[in-house]
């Protein structure tokens, strides 16, 4: 199940993005997935080796494989967020990036860092790993799971202070994992379309209006954008 620091329902934990991220126009042009690549034989496009294992190992805590429905690893969430740090949005091609930045400011004001995405996930990853040998001996993909979740549940509620440049790490990390869990295949997560099936989303198909109020379960499996069907 999803770790009590996040939610202690894993539907409830990623109800809030579901409708938001499934079909959703990201910044990453897509591409076919002819080949799927075995997670460990995946090269990335952004990530270095050892922010991959960082990154694969979050993501794993964050939407574990042990609940009632696909964890992280098996939608391939870090395959989503690696595309997406090496495109537009890890260059923050849609932000106004000029300052002055108040780290003060309410959240309502957008972002208050001259940091890219990319580089609070490069210099986000380096901090809490840093953290992680100084105190626990290892980064933390060489952790225990109990530990990986202790220093998770840390970043979680501010105990680990990344710095103001970097505090916006942690919700990053959480929100681009919902994404890449829900997102359409063609983005590089939601593998096979699992977590559409498991939340019974249609996903693109054409027309379903009729379903609409019938307080039935739709019994079609859902459809990605490119046609493909779960």
């Amino acid at each position: 199940m999803t770790p009590k620091f996040l939610q202690s329902s894993r539907r409830g934990f990623l109800g809030g993005t579901a409708a938001a991220a499934a079909l959703t126009t990201l910044a990453v042009p897509a591409r076919a997935q002819v080949e799927v690549v075995p997670l460990d034989r995946y090269q990335p496009d952004y990530l270095t080796a050892g922010e991959w294992a960082f990154v694969m190992a979050a993501c794993a805590r964050i939407i574990p494989s042990d609940g009632d429905g696909p964890g992280a690893i098996e939608a391939r969430v870090p395959v989503f967020i690696d595309r997406q740090l090496a495109g537009d949005f890890g260059a923050a091609a849609d932000l106004y990036m000029e300052g002055p930045f108040n780290p003060g400011s309410d959240a309502y004001l957008g972002t208050q860092t001259p940091l890219t995405p990319a580089r609070i996930y490069r210099d986000g990853i380096a901090a809490v790993d840093q953290w992680c040998t100084d105190n626990l001996g290892s980064p933390l993909a060489e952790l225990e799971p109990e530990d990986q979740d202790t220093v998770l549940r840390a970043l979680s509620s501010g105990d680990l202070n990344l710095g103001d440049e970097l505090r916006e790490f942690w919700a990053l990390l959480v929100q681009n994992t919902k994404e890449g869990y829900f997102a359409d295949p063609r983005y590089g997560g939601n593998h096979g379309m699992q977590s559409w099936i498991y939340i019974g989303f249609p996903g693109a198909r054409a027309n379903y209006l009729e379903w609409i109020g019938r307080n039935e379960a739709y019994p079609l499996g859902p459809v990605d954008i490119a046609g493909e069907r779960a």
